[in-house]
């Protein structure tokens, strides 16, 4: 099997393994994934941060949790679903907006908080909440479609893609 870089390389390989996740199509443009943006903060360290745990807020729409002291919080996409439809990276003021007053009214309410970085990563959904890892051919399996459970569960379907594609 030959590919192709973007660059001009040829690269000659027996079997691929795509676990790209949100960037699926732009491989495979059959495949049952939808990329999607998705919007994060981390804030500067809070002293006596009270938030420990993971947690999920507004029907999971949001997530947060305390890493180091610091509140990383992340979600929205509800608020502009048809525009965050997208595997281009990029900020959308209004879920950036959402994120800072959910940040300022329910997590840390009346204490001072500071959004230290922004930054987004391409989800891969689809429309089963079940991640794709299947052979796609005889030299090429899938893995992807982790449905925002990326690093919960990436390197365990990146597994289970190796050993299908390993194992014939």
């Amino acid at each position: 099997m030959e590919l192709e870089t973007e660059t001009g390389w040829t690269l000659r390989v027996p079997r691929v393994l795509v676990a790209v996740n949100g960037f699926a199509k732009s491989l495979l443009p059959d495949v049952d994934v939808t990329p999607a943006r998705n919007q994060v903060l981390i804030t500067h360290p809070i002293p006596d941060l009270p938030v420990e745990g993971c947690f999920h807020y507004d029907r999971g729409y949001y997530y947060f949790r305390n890493v180091e002291g610091r509140v990383l919080l992340g979600g929205g996409r509800h608020l502009d679903n048809s525009i965050e439809q997208t595997s281009e990276f990029g900020a959308n003021e209004l879920i950036r907006s959402a994120l800072v007053q959910l940040l300022k009214t329910v997590i840390c309410p009346g204490r001072p908080v500071e959004i230290d970085a922004w930054w987004t990563g391409i989800l891969g959904l689809g429309p089963v909440k079940k991640p794709i890892v299947e052979r796609y051919s005889d030299n090429v399996v899938v893995a992807v479609r982790l449905n925002g459970m990326g690093v919960a569960i990436g390197t365990l379907i990146g597994q289970e893609g190796a050993e299908m594609l390993l194992n014939g």
